[in-house]
C-alpha cells in the first residue's frame, strides 16, 4: 500500500476502518522531514497490517485542532476509527513498528 495524504474533508473516512497510522506534519518541519524515510519503510514491511495517511497541518488546521496536535510530527494510532495511541517527536523505527504491533 502507499501512504495516502488526507484532507481535513475525507480524514475521518480514510481512519474509519482497520489500523491507521495517521502522521499530522508540515513541510517546514525538520523532524518531520527526518520521520517521512521511516513511515516509507514500515509502510513497504507492514503496509499490508496498516494503513499510512499523512496530513499537513498548515492546510487542515480543522483536523489538527480535533485531535488536540499542538506539536508535529504528532502521529495517532487509529484503530477502526477510534484514537488507540500517540507519539509526537521522531522515533526510531523500531519503536513506531512495536507500538503499532501492539494493535494488529
Amino acid at each position: 500500500m502507499a501512504i495516502t495524504n488526507v484532507t481535513d474533508q475525507n480524514f475521518d473516512a480514510e481512519t474509519s476502518e482497520g489500523l491507521v497510522l495517521a502522521d499530522f506534519w508540515a513541510p517546514w518541519c525538520g523532524p518531520c522531514k527526518m520521520i517521512a524515510p521511516v513511515l516509507e519503510e514500515l509502510d513497504t514491511e507492514i503496509g499490508d497490517k496498516v494503513k499510512i495517511v499523512k496530513l499537513d497541518v498548515d492546510d487542515n488546521q480543522e483536523t489538527a485542532a480535533k485531535f488536540g496536535v499542538m506539536s508535529i510530527p504528532t502521529l495517532l494510532v487509529f484503530k477502526n476509527g477510534e484514537v488507540v495511541d500517540k507519539v509526537v517527536g521522531y522515533q526510531p523505527k523500531e519503536a513506531l513498528a512495536g507500538k503499532l504491533a501492539n494493535h494488529y
